[in-house]
């Protein structure tokens, strides 16, 4: 039994081996067949990693010099620093227009829709670039034999416009196409659009839907029509071929053009873009350019009051282009009619309204010869323009513009000053004195007064500058700027009360964030309305048969004084009417006399040219019985 089993076992082992032998053939044939593809897996693999690390390579080289995007609100063509007017309107810098930044949800449905219309009209279901459009351009460009198609998205514009130069090169087109990426991976469909929106060039200098809007159309972006909106979404492919201004016909088949892109979009129905087109598309005047002294002085009072706020920034200013531009135009004038002489001499001029805010500034004649601001960084003597402040003292103290004061040569101490041209009326009445700005019975007056309260007396009404304690004190030769000189001025304009000169009202972030808001600008009561009115009334005879008689506005009411330094180094005009009050200066900057000019001769022309330019034209109208002379004085004949 034992050698029968061992036989039997010894008969198994050979079969034990034999199908293992088979199984090693069988194993070793499968092996053999797999190994074109386990060979074929291998090189692929090393061919893709080989590959990624090119792709790499690639990837670093062009991202090397990739522009930083932490700050994408803030970076490209549009400044940190975006400046409106009183009204909400875009200031342009130097012929360069950017609007308010813009929220997609406040403007009408019709101006995105005409701008996706013809710019990008799948940019809500792509990921950024679009092959179809791509493989369509190619076709096109490559059937007219030159570049007639772009197939670039919204998403891509953007990353070009915000980040990139405009050079053609394949570097660049692979940046744009990462950046577009990242954009599409960052943002929402709506933030990319609003981006576009606030940064793309519309043309002629304005950057932006709403500094587009203003340029061509004098209004808010929110209130475009649907033919106004397709007119600027037209512009987006060539700015100065279809621009409204330059070729109004160009403008509108581009804007036809549009409007039958948005009805096949689905974004108009037929009948409404037959109403749009229908309805005439009207250009607005060209916008004043903001008087580059004003910008500059806007910008350091900014500093100061942002407090170094590291965002983009939103400044509400208090200039308003139409006096701005009445300004400039009264200067030139001016100039004009004053005749020769005046060709080397500088001048300034400033606009307040009756709370301070600065609607109007000129600090030179000519801004890329000097940038150098007369109107705030220049203190010069302000002659007889000082006076008032004398008048104004005597008032408060009793004194009327009847009472009569003497008109003849004065001593003090040593110091004999004399009148213009030496000529001395004797005894005078106080509106008299002022009306033909005597020197010798203002000093006197002064005398009379107290040097201590006419002192007093203009610094409650504003005045900054030192002022000195000797008798000259009455003839102005304290140094003022034409600035701080007629935020003096102001309270002869609002009955009576002292006011913070300023230019600014407002300052936010982009995002809204309230950094400066303007609370108030009286700082206090500067002298009693009756006092006030008492000193009009006698300015007013300056401008009706005084030395001021240039300046008379038919139809209102002008309440002013000249002013001449001695040797005719500095010659003024400050004054008010209808609310606004100026201040015209002119002279040499290196201090050297002026030949016989004076306040009563071209500075006074220069404000009469300018403000009958700023106020509204008058209405005459017959008071039925006598009016309190404050309110007379204050209310303008319009």
């Amino acid at each position: 039994m034992v050698r029968k089993k061992t036989k039997t076992k010894a008969k198994r082992r050979p079969k034990a081996k034999s199908r293992r032998r088979n199984t090693r053939r069988r194993s070793t044939s499968r092996f053999a067949a797999f190994a074109p593809f386990s060979r074929a897996a291998a090189e692929l693999s090393v061919f893709a990693f080989t590959g990624l690390v090119i792709f790499a390579a690639i990837f670093a080289y062009f991202a090397s010099d990739l522009p930083d995007t932490a700050e994408l609100w803030r970076e490209g063509d549009g400044p940190k620093i975006t400046l409106l007017a009183a009204d909400g309107a875009p200031i342009m810098m130097h012929g360069v227009s950017h609007g308010a930044p813009v929220k997609l949800a406040s403007l009408p449905r019709h101006v995105p829709n005409a701008v996706l219309a013809v710019e990008d009209r799948n940019f809500y279901h792509h990921f950024g670039v679009n092959p179809v459009s791509i493989v369509r351009a190619l076709i096109v460009n490559a059937n007219e034999g030159s570049v007639r198609q772009g197939g670039s998205t919204i998403t891509q514009q953007l990353a070009k416009n915000v980040f990139l130069s405009g050079e053609r090169t394949m570097k660049r087109k692979i940046q744009e196409l990462m950046l577009s990426l990242w954009l599409e991976h960052k943002f929402r469909k709506d933030e990319i659009l609003t981006l576009y929106l606030n940064r793309v060039y519309f043309g002629a200098g304005a950057y932006g839907i709403d500094g587009a809007s203003y340029r061509y159309f004098g209004k808010s972006a929110s209130k475009l029509t649907v033919g106004e909106a397709a007119v600027l979404a037209g512009l987006l492919k060539a700015p100065s071929r279809y621009s409204p201004t330059s070729n109004p016909d160009d403008a509108g088949k581009r804007g036809r053009l549009v409007i039958e892109q948005m009805v096949t979009a689905g974004f108009l129905t037929r009948r409404e873009a037959n109403a749009a087109i229908a309805e005439p598309v009207l250009l607005a005047t060209p916008r004043f350019e903001a008087a580059p002294y004003f910008i500059d002085h806007v910008m350091r009072e900014a500093r100061t009051l942002s407090q170094s706020v590291d965002a983009d920034l939103i400044i509400r200013t208090t200039f308003d282009p139409k006096v701005q531009a009445a300004a400039e135009t009264g200067l030139v004038a001016g100039l004009a009619i004053s005749g020769d002489g005046l060709e080397n001499i500088e001048g300034a001029v400033v606009v307040m309204d009756r709370e301070g805010a600065v609607r109007a500034m000129i600090g030179g004649r000519d801004y890329g010869r000097s940038q150098y601001n007369r109107a705030t960084q220049a203190k010069r003597q302000p002659g007889s323009a000082f006076k008032p402040f004398v008048y104004l003292a005597a008032m408060s103290r009793g004194e009327m513009a009847d009472s009569t004061i003497i008109d003849a040569p004065v001593q003090i101490g040593k110091w004999s000053p004399g009148n213009y041209k030496d000529k001395f009326y004797g005894e005078v009445t106080l509106r008299e004195a002022l009306a033909r700005s005597l020197n010798s019975a203002a000093i006197r007056l002064q005398e009379r007064v107290g040097r201590s309260y006419v002192r007093e007396t203009a610094r409650n009404m504003g005045w900054s500058e030192s002022l000195n304690p000797g008798p000259s004190l009455a003839l102005g030769v304290d140094e003022i700027s034409p600035l701080n000189l007629a935020a003096a001025y102001v309270p002869f304009a609002n009955g009576g009360f002292q006011v913070v000169p300023h230019v600014i009202d407002r300052i936010e972030t982009a995002d809204g964030d309230i950094i400066f808001r303007r609370t108030g600008t009286i700082i206090s009561e500067a002298a009693s309305p009756s006092a006030i009115a008492a000193t009009n009334d006698m300015m007013l005879s300056v401008t009706e048969w005084g030395t001021g008689k240039a300046a008379k506005i038919p139809g209102y009411k002008v309440a002013g004084k000249t002013g001449t330094s001695q040797n005719s180094r500095d010659a003024w005009f400050a004054g008010h009417a209808g609310g606004l009050v100026g201040v015209v200066w002119l002279g040499h900057d290196n201090n050297e006399p002026m030949d016989g000019i004076t306040g009563g001769r071209a500075p006074a022309i220069i404000w009469r040219e300018m403000m009958a330019r700023a106020l509204p034209p008058p209405v005459y109208v017959m008071p039925e019985k006598a009016q309190d002379p404050i309110a007379a004085l204050l209310q303008s004949s319009g």
